[in-house]
């Protein structure tokens, strides 16, 4: 990490969908860096203006645009030398719903970001990606699966002889993790603001299993990829994960309540655990300590490599799942959630309110017999 602050002192930083929550947390870590320049680049204004009254920074610069134009894109690249590429469409039912909106901001915005960071000279980009890329079944997840293809296209042309037209040789890569703790969209928010409300938690399955990632561990897995990346890698940080019944039992517990649950029944497009790599990833990927450096397919345009050399499998090696990772009991998720901030700032607000429990109905008292007579 050292390095890497170094490298990036005095330098010019773009996020894009620097609004959202990775993006303000990525940016209060680049503060601390002595950066020379960091430009917060979304389509949100509102959010903007909040952000600029708020730090009164003048070494931030805010700009209004949208991925899916390439000019937009192309008056903020200007001048850039990193980026973290993070504006997307995140939310699972949007996209089902609109799988349009998902293929323009995921895969056309991100190409135009990869493409407009060649052409400017940036020195590096890494894109975020997302666990629900790997087995895509739903369109937030198959969008980002070909946003991950066409980073790894252009890191490969531009390592091929001279590239495309002389490409400048930017270095593209990824990074991928599931749902980090108390972001947007996070269910540790939503139980949070159910137990204040005195209403019951809603869970979908209880047995299924979610990787536990603080943001403060997905800023370190960013900068981890900026400072060791090659074109083309995808960076995975391992990570522990429990069941939806195990996070709500500590989050009651550290509330001192016993939470009531209505349970939904799993939504459109859900998974039951989460998969951050597949096993034919794992066979190419290289053991970091605490990352996965998976390094992408390099072939060319060598179409006989594809349809008639083949590759060698290896027997044994499994998908890197939520399910199969170091599982957390309670007490551990307890020790987990009390280092989240938003957390120690819930509980610092005083208890929740205890959840009215329906009263066991009486049962109706007899009548008196009357005596005959």
């Amino acid at each position: 990490m050292r390095n890497m602050a170094e490298s990036l002192n005095g330098k010019t930083v773009l996020i894009t969908g620097g609004t959202g929550s990775f993006g303000r947390a990525v940016l209060e870590r680049l503060r601390r860096m002595k950066v020379g320049q960091i430009r917060i680049f979304s389509r949100d204004e509102l959010k903007q203006e909040l952000m600029r009254v708020e730090l009164a920074d003048p070494s931030i610069q805010f700009i209004i645009g949208d991925v899916r134009s390439r000019d937009s894109v192309d008056a903020a690249m200007r001048g850039a030398d990193y980026v973290f590429h993070a504006a997307a469409l995140k939310q699972v039912p949007s996209c089902e719903f609109f799988p349009m909106q998902a293929v323009y901001t995921n895969i056309i915005g991100s190409h135009n970001v990869v493409e407009s960071a060649i052409a400017n000279g940036v020195k590096k980009v890494v894109c975020l990606s997302t666990d629900k890329a790997v087995y895509p079944i739903n369109a937030m997840g198959m969008t980002k699966a070909l946003m991950e293809k066409v980073a790894q296209s252009a890191a490969r042309e531009t390592l091929s002889a001279g590239g495309r037209g002389g490409r400048n040789r930017c270095t593209v890569a990824a990074v991928r993790y599931g749902n980090v703790m108390y972001s947007r969209g996070s269910v540790i928010p939503l139980f949070m603001s159910q137990m204040r409300a005195g209403k019951p938690l809603t869970i979908t399955e209880g047995a299924m299993t979610r990787f536990l990632l603080p943001l403060s561990g997905a800023i370190d897995l960013i900068l981890f990829a900026f400072g060791n990346a090659q074109p083309g890698d995808i960076f995975i940080r391992k990570s522990p994960a429990c069941t939806v019944d195990v996070l709500a039992a500590a989050l009651g517990e550290l509330f001192g309540i016993e939470p009531q649950i209505r349970r939904i029944g799993m939504r459109h497009g859900e998974k039951l655990y989460e998969t951050l790599a597949s096993r034919e990833e794992l066979r190419r990927a290289q053991d970091m300590g605490d990352y996965w450096r998976v390094t992408m397919d390099g072939r060319g345009l060598d179409y006989a490599k594809y349809f008639t050399e083949g590759d060698t499998n290896e027997a044994g090696i499994d998908d890197y799942t939520s399910h199969n990772t170091e599982r957390l009991d309670v007490a551990q998720v307890k020790k987990l959630l009390l280092t989240l901030p938003e957390v120690q700032a819930e509980l610092a607000a005083g208890p929740v309110p205890t959840p009215a429990r329906p009263l066991a109905r009486a049962k109706p008292r007899a009548r008196p017999r009357k005596s005959p007579g």
